[in-house]
């Protein structure tokens, strides 16, 4: 008797994951105006042993690296691939924040197309609900 064999990218990702015993990864989504709640979040999902990945940077605060105009846009497209990068590799994402912008919408739809489950802080901003 033969087993199928997983060939996606995907598939063999969460083969390795469940081979290194890794803990559930989560991705926080969200505006960047939240990351005080997005840094509560993660202590919160670190603290229930899950890995916590999420964004790092708020463009809308000055600082060196983005005052250019041509050098921040092109920096925001860089993070914008970093973080659908990170959804990629998380097991579940969790939005956090009373407000859906463009960009979490469109993180949103890019998670449940990969068919990754995602929690909401406040679930009355779903775009599904």
């Amino acid at each position: 008797m033969t087993y199928p064999q997983r060939h996606t990218p995907e598939e063999k990702l969460a083969d390795a994951k469940k081979l290194l015993r890794l803990p559930r990864i989560v991705v926080i989504c969200g505006s960047t105006r939240f990351m005080t709640e997005m840094n509560e979040a993660d202590l919160l999902e670190t603290k229930a042993g899950k890995i916590v990945v999420k964004p790092s940077i708020r463009m809308k605060s000055p600082h060196q690296p983005w005052s250019d105009p041509v050098e921040a846009e092109a920096l925001k497209v860089r993070l914008g691939d970093l973080h659908r990068a990170k959804i990629q590799l998380a097991d579940e994402v969790l939005v956090v924040g009373d407000y859906i912008g463009y960009s979490t919408r469109a993180e949103i739809a890019y998670a449940r197309s990969l068919g990754k489950p995602v929690r909401f802080t406040h679930p009355e901003v779903d775009p599904a609900a």
